[in-house]
């Protein structure tokens, strides 16, 4: 891990919002990084100067909702600095959708990190998957965490899943692991799922299937013991799950049945059978987990 992480976190003020904040207190961050919070405040259409009253009202109105937006990032710097008081931790309200503001000031700073809650605080500005939080996740320059906050205490060992499949994605995500700082007796399970095969009935096809499935296995196993040893050398308590089951299901299955407080999964995958498609198991395990979820991609 560089000597100072950029993170940029999406901050609306609601419960979740908070979660998200105490989330990353079990994210395995350095003590020193550059973090910027962002929170945005809903842009309206002005109302023509021609509606005299009506268009003071109106910039009242829009007043008062970015000193309440920037008074909601400045909680948001102070929570941050309290529980990292190392950390530079920048404060910033805009105007806009959520999506496209966060994703815009994305490109801005090039973040290591981009942040977000699964759900937010309104009807129309909530950071909620399916909406805003699935468009950060297509769209953001680096990796994502869906930020699910637990109920335990933020110094114990920590249980995270590694979603494996040989690829370059699953790589990144072990990767990610490995320059985090986790309490003494953290764990870290890799978990494989099957990829689903095409149904097919000639035996020239059933052959080349079983054959590919062979040698897949094989290539798979290899890059798990690989990926054991960096995890182990990064003082993880490894185990792997290797099951016969699709990897958004094992994934989910496993996390909930372990109590993990963190999946990793890699943003892309390989091939056009087996891959981890961001669309497909990264996407359908952020939108399901119960715990957070972190989609990896190297910029």
């Amino acid at each position: 891990m560089k000597d100072r992480l950029r993170i940029l976190v999406a901050y609306d003020g609601s419960e979740c919002a908070n979660a998200m904040l105490a989330d990353l207190k079990r994210a395995g961050l350095p003590r020193k990084a550059e973090v910027h919070v962002l929170s945005v405040y809903a842009e309206w259409l002005p109302v023509p100067d021609s509606l005299g009253m009506l268009q003071t009202a109106f910039n009242k109105a829009v007043s008062a909702e970015e000193r309440e937006t920037q008074a909601i990032a400045k909680r948001a710097r102070m929570i941050l600095l309290s529980a990292f008081p190392d950390w530079e931790v920048h404060a910033k309200a805009c105007a806009g959708s959520p999506a496209r503001a966060i994703l815009q000031y994305a490109d801005e700073l090039r973040p290591d990190l981009l942040v977000v809650g699964s759900h937010g605080r309104s009807a129309f500005g909530r950071l909620f998957l399916g909406s805003v939080s699935q468009k950060i996740l297509h769209a953001a320059y680096g990796s994502v965490r869906i930020a699910r906050g637990h109920a335990v205490e933020p110094s114990g060992p920590i249980r995270l899943i590694v979603g494996m499949d040989g690829s370059p994605g699953a790589e990144a995500a072990v990767k990610a692991v490995t320059r985090r700082h986790w309490p003494r007796g953290s764990e870290a399970r890799l978990v494989n799922g099957s990829p689903i095969l095409p149904r097919v009935a000639d035996e020239i096809s059933v052959a080349q299937i079983t054959a590919w499935s062979a040698t897949e296995r094989a290539r798979v196993e290899e890059f798990i013991k690989l990926a054991t040893g960096k995890l182990k050398g990064a003082n993880l308590v490894v185990s792997t799950k290797v099951k016969d089951l699709d990897a958004r299901q094992l994934l989910i299955s496993e996390a909930e049945a372990w109590e993990a407080d963190c999946i990793f999964v890699g943003a892309r995958g390989m091939g056009a059978v087996e891959r981890f498609v961001l669309g497909s198991v990264s996407s359908s395990v952020a939108a399901r987990a119960r715990c957070s979820v972190e989609v990896v991609r190297e910029p």
